[in-house]
């Protein structure tokens, strides 16, 4: 971030994690990097004695299914993002067996000016069952398993409406992480065209255009970062803003993404903010300031329950969570739309 000031280092756990330890780190939700959290990992071994170690490793159970990998030509130098008039990505996608895909990141290893190259957040349980049998995470035994695999890439910064563990299998990555807050000095990206699914932060925080992005030089004051070596972890906490780097020519992550808290049938928070933005941003100052209230009354209780004043027959919609309510309050707002 030239011109501006080096990230923080994130906070560091070094060796197990227990049960109550974890819980004590995602209370504190803030990110913290685990080392050597699944060092006793099969594939991590493999993965220190080499690239074509981790790739056979990877490849010694046939892939069950195909995986949908993404290339960008080496102009890019690896930033996986838009083309310059942002009408478009700037990197292609296709499907394939993962072997295919294992073999050329392979063989494009040596090559001092690669394409970049990725296999992004493909389920491991049903594409590679064996690796999970043999490579699991205690802390998280009922959350599906993810791989990213690929070569030196970057992945835009952005925020995951889940908590995340991600865990470093083979080669390093850097992480640097900015906290929910600095939405508005991250200049997000279009809800529609994205890399990753989600809106994007427009700024390369490696060489920040403080011109055409002045806001970023707030958020590089809170900016954290580490850097991830094989066995090592970090846990993202929800809503965070994380840019990632792969900075090894075979690198590979398997993370864990889960919601605790969230009642069963909830709707969609991302859903509900593309309804927010059709139904109040449009709508004139003052008229906002009244549903800004009603807003924060209602769904973010600003005053205590909103419904503690009514009989338990006559809290309706506001009532507590339940399947039936959330299947009651879906129903109303299809018969509305």
């Amino acid at each position: 971030m030239t011109g501006l000031p080096a990230p923080a280092p994130l906070v560091e756990v070094t060796g197990p994690v227990d049960a109550a330890a974890f819980a004590a780190i995602r209370a504190a939700a803030r990110p913290v990097v685990l080392r050597g959290l699944v060092a006793d990992w099969p594939a991590v071994a493999a993965a220190r004695e080499g690239d074509a170690a981790i790739i056979a490793y990877l490849t010694r159970e046939p892939s069950a299914r195909p995986v949908q990998a993404i290339a960008a030509p080496p102009s890019e130098r690896g930033r996986f993002f838009y083309t310059p008039d942002m009408s478009r990505l700037n990197f292609v996608r296709a499907s394939g067996r993962f072997e295919v895909f294992l073999r050329d990141l392979g063989q494009v290893a040596a090559m001092p000016d690669p394409p970049a190259m990725a296999v992004q957040s493909e389920d491991l349980a049903s594409l590679l069952p064996g690796f999970v049998r043999d490579n699991r995470l205690a802390l998280l035994p009922d959350v599906p398993a993810k791989i990213w695999i690929g070569n030196r890439i970057q992945v835009g910064t952005h925020y995951d409406a889940k908590e995340n563990v991600a865990c470093c299998v083979a080669g390093e990555r850097r992480f640097t992480l900015f906290p929910p807050e600095d939405i508005d000095n991250l200049y997000p990206g279009p809800f529609e065209l994205t890399p990753a699914g989600i809106p994007v932060s427009m700024v390369d925080p490696h060489a920040p255009d403080l011109a055409r992005y002045p806001r970023f030089a707030e958020a590089a004051q809170h900016a954290q970062s580490g850097t991830l070596q094989p066995g090592d972890a970090i846990y993202i906490p929800y809503g965070w803003w994380h840019a990632v780097e792969s900075l090894s020519p075979v690198s590979m992550l398997v993370n864990y993404w889960w919601t605790p808290g969230q009642p069963d049938g909830i709707g969609s928070p991302y859903e509900a903010l593309l309804h927010a933005m059709l139904a109040f941003r449009h709508l004139p100052p003052e008229q906002k300031d009244v549903w800004r209230g009603i807003i924060d009354y209602y769904v973010f209780e600003s005053a205590g329950d909103p419904s503690a004043h009514l009989p338990p027959h006559a809290k309706g919609v506001i009532g507590p969570p339940s399947r039936g309510l959330f299947a009651q309050m879906k129903e109303i707002i299809r018969n509305s739309l």
